[in-house]
């Protein structure tokens, strides 16, 4: 594999750069990030921005909105996009729900959707886990029971992020319990506005609410909301993974991560009075994960250029979390005490009472407890590590 960019692509790395630089307002650029996104109205002004340019979605296919572009142009994109700290735009609609609307939907469905999508206006959110179906996704119990032109849909979901900010939800549920587990389930479009839709906050370790858990009682969704064949809705969730992990192995986000502990080190100083950045103890732990990111930058590039990568894209889930996690475990130590004044329930930047500490350390600790989620949301590890061994290793 060449690792070099060729002259078209620093090119292009160069338009990037210069329209970011143009055209991303101050106020995003400045808005303190905690795991996926920051406050709504700066991300959607953000997605109208890269809308109007054309450049929403870099992975759609261009008759559906998309760049055209390849997946180096795509990691640069990314790349700038990290370096400029500009918001990351909602993934629901645009990683996870459009590429299933456009692969598996019908006409109707790709017209109704899609364009809300790409422009931002419309917000989904992802209907996957339960109580006790999580990690095991085919044990999921929400049903979804025929009747007439609709599904009268009964259960609950959780840890569904940004439901209580969401337009419309995707849902697994089950419409057949004789089958096999995987095969009774189906794929269903919801307007979040229904009648029998609750949506209760679920306070994080990170002190937030981002997470939620939505309860259905008697919902009833049109059949024309159904994606594809029903029963068929595990096979769209796989590859509705595959999307997502491509993305979720965050290596622009996990660079950017590791620069900003750079400079908290070069701020800091150890028990001796030296910066910490001149510690040895401390370089050896940051040039280990460094060079875990390295290959996991090289190891996304590969599997973004094979469509086909299908369950590699497990690997970019594990060593990405692993990464995030390592990340955020050394940022904590860099700043030490000035993790305690930890400001609970609050908002990043929304607290108007004057810091304690330098601003380097403020949300440290908030970054610090939403990365715990990440070995286990989009699959838990300990099963992306069962999927390898089944399906790449044969074992």
């Amino acid at each position: 594999m060449n690792i070099d960019f060729t002259p078209e692509d620093e090119a292009f790395r160069d338009e990037v750069r210069g329209f970011i630089a143009a055209n991303l307002p101050p106020e995003c650029a400045d808005s303190p990030t905690l795991g996926v996104m920051t406050d709504k109205s700066v991300v959607k002004r953000w997605h109208k921005t890269l809308y109007e340019k054309g450049w929403a979605a870099p992975a759609w296919p261009e008759e559906y909105g998309g760049t055209g572009w390849n997946a180096t142009q795509r990691f640069i994109f990314n790349e700038e996009i990290a370096r400029a700290n500009a918001p990351r735009l909602m993934p629901f609609g645009l990683t996870m729900v459009g590429p299933i609307i456009y692969t598996f939907g019908n006409a109707e469905q790709k017209s109704r959707h899609l364009q809300g999508i790409l422009s931002g206006d419309v917000w989904w959110c992802q209907g996957y886990s339960e109580p006790g179906a999580g990690s095991d996704l085919a044990s999921l119990k929400t049903m979804a029971v025929r009747d007439g032109d609709h599904y009268v849909v009964n259960g609950q979901k959780i840890w569904t992020s940004y439901a209580h900010e969401a337009d419309w939800i995707f849902c697994l549920v089950r419409t057949e319990q004789s089958a096999k587990r995987q095969e009774g389930i189906s794929f269903l479009l919801i307007d979040m506005r229904t009648p029998g839709i609750e949506v209760r906050p679920i306070i994080s370790i990170a002190g937030l609410h981002h997470l939620n858990e939505v309860f259905f009682t008697d919902v009833k969704v049109p059949v024309q909301n159904l994606i594809g064949e029903e029963n068929k809705g595990w096979t769209y969730a796989k590859y509705l993974l595959v999307h997502e992990r491509t993305s979720i192995g965050g290596v622009s986000e996990s660079k950017k991560k590791a620069a900003h502990i750079r400079a908290i080190a070069r701020a800091e100083r150890n028990a001796d009075g030296e910066a910490l950045m001149d510690d040895t103890a401390f370089q050896r732990k940051l040039a280990g994960i460094e060079v875990k990111l390295t290959s996991l930058e090289y190891m996304n590039l590969r599997i973004l250029a094979d469509a086909a990568a299908g369950p590699q894209s497990s690997l970019l889930k594990i060593v990405g979390s692993e990464v995030q996690q390592a990340l955020g475990e050394l940022a904590v130590e860099a700043v030490g005490y000035y993790i305690e004044p930890f400001e609970q329930g609050a908002p990043p930047g929304d607290v108007n009472a004057r810091g304690i500490g330098p601003a380097h350390a403020r949300n440290v600790w908030a970054d610090y407890g939403y990365g715990r989620a990440a070995s286990i949301y989009g699959g838990s590890n300990e099963i992306q590590r069962d999927v390898i061994a089944r399906v790449i290793l044969n074992l």
